[in-house]
């Protein structure tokens, strides 16, 4: 009862809107807006407006939604229902994990210094290739 509740604490209409259900539904099913779109016969800008909560699919293609996510039309709807699960907390990681992560870090740090120092240089020879016209 517990884990209920927190699902629809998580997608309830207090929490999120129309569109953020139908993105968390539509990410889950592993679809991208345009192979939304595609298969539901309407325009990307409309699958982008219905997820922007900009318009609302009309009854026919809510259906079609609800039939492809794999969830009910009332969660879509409201939150209530059978849809997604809330999302589980996130775990510790394990040391391993974490000096990865550390080094990952470091990587990036070294990266944009180096990229940094390219810069100056190729800013150097600009300077030094003018000089010589």
């Amino acid at each position: 009862m517990a884990e209920k509740d927190a699902t629809e604490a998580w997608f309830g209409a207090d929490v999120a809107t129309f569109g953020d259900r139908l993105v968390g539904a539509r990410e889950a099913a592993g679809l991208s807006q345009a192979d939304l779109a595609q298969r539901l016969g309407v325009r990307l800008t409309t699958v982008q407006a219905w997820e922007d909560d900009a318009s609302d699919p009309r009854a026919n293609r809510l259906q079609m939604l609800a039939g492809m996510l794999n969830v009910s039309i009332r969660w879509l709807l409201t939150g209530e229902g059978d849809g997604l699960d809330a999302p589980s907390a996130p775990g510790v990681l394990s040391g391993s994990a974490q000096a990865a992560l550390a080094d990952l870090a470091r990587m990036r740090a070294q990266t944009l210094a180096l990229s940094l120092e390219m810069g100056r240089m190729e800013k150097r020879l600009r300077h030094l290739l003018r000089e010589e016209v």
